[in-house]
């Protein structure tokens, strides 16, 4: 196992005593507020402390925890998150405006997002109608794209990195898992992320070498639970996720919810193939059956 991996039982319970007391600055900015904190980093609101202390916090700090400060896997994620959200701008892809890795603190600064997880919304027990569903996974596709046409994939598609706002918008968040494509990466590296619920079958073997369509998997999954309010899969342990993924049939969305077309849960099934190529192939071409999709979703609430 990886350090990381052995480490976060001691992190988590490190936590009350290391949480820093507000308004804390670091660098040109002040910390005002704890929205999030993960295994690795906390994430804050804040505003620049060159303004009016009335300015609106409109900024998100994610800090790298001090227990992690020093370990090179932990530095060497949120480096490759400050690399891709500085490269890539686009409107479904969270982007980084500053960036401190070279020494302690380590942290980027994002814009602030409005709104609230699709995990969150999901926890909240927040039934999401069919054409929100379809409309929010064309928007992780359009983000895909991007990411795809440079030569990357994301790696860490799941509910809790769906930011959606009020109005509908959905981003794309953490780049830190992001790989090139086909970049070998050991299966102990990807049990970091803690999200085997998402991880696609050839993710999930010793050595990989995974694609853009990976993540299509990953999004199939999170429309699985989305539209039907359960996880496909379950485990106990990483041992059962990974035996689940590769040999497991998903349950038939269709009888879970009746009610859905065809095509979606024919979509959702294709997404679930063990095989990459039983997926589709590119992200243009998902985002087009998600537009037909979304299309007749909406047409048909008008009607009724």
């Amino acid at each position: 196992m990886t350090r990381i991996d052995s480490q976060v039982s001691a992190a988590r319970g490190s936590r009350a005593r290391n949480t820093p007391r507000l308004p804390l600055r670091l660098g040109g900015w002040e910390l005002v507020e704890q929205v999030s904190e993960g295994q690795l980093a906390r994430v804050y609101r804040a505003r620049p402390t060159d303004g009016s202390p009335d300015r609106p916090a409109a900024y998100a700090v994610k800090v790298l925890r001090p227990e992690w400060e020093h370990d090179p896997q932990a530095v060497a994620l949120l480096a490759r998150e400050a690399q891709l959200g500085r490269r890539i701008s686009h409107p479904h892809l969270v982007s980084v405006l500053a960036v401190r890795v070279r020494e302690v603190p380590r942290y980027l600064v994002m814009p602030w997002l409005d709104g609230v997880t699709l995990a969150g919304r999901l926890e909240e027990g927040d039934l999401l109608e069919l054409p929100e569903v379809l409309w929010m996974a064309r928007q992780m596709a359009e983000a895909l794209d991007i990411l795809d046409r440079l030569g990357w994939m994301h790696g860490d598609v799941k509910p809790e990195n769906i930011m959606i706002s009020a109005a509908g918008h959905a981003t794309l968040l953490d780049l830190g898992f992001a790989r090139r494509r086909r970049e070998e990466v050991s299966v102990t590296d990807r049990m970091v992320a803690g999200t085997c619920a998402y991880l696609a079958p050839e993710v999930l073997t010793s050595r990989v070498r995974a694609d853009i369509r990976s993540d299509f998997y990953s999004l199939g999954v999170v429309l699985f639970e989305a539209l039907g309010g359960t996880l496909p899969f379950s485990g106990q342990n990483p041992a059962e996720w990974i035996a689940q993924h590769q040999e497991a049939a998903p349950p038939d969305l269709k009888r879970l919810a009746p009610h859905l077309p065809d095509e979606v849960t024919g979509l959702v099934r294709r997404l679930l193939s063990k095989d990459p190529l039983r997926r589709p192939q590119s992200p243009r071409e998902l985002s087009a059956q998600l537009v037909r999709l979304e299309v007749a979703a909406f047409g048909e609430r008008v009607l009724v």
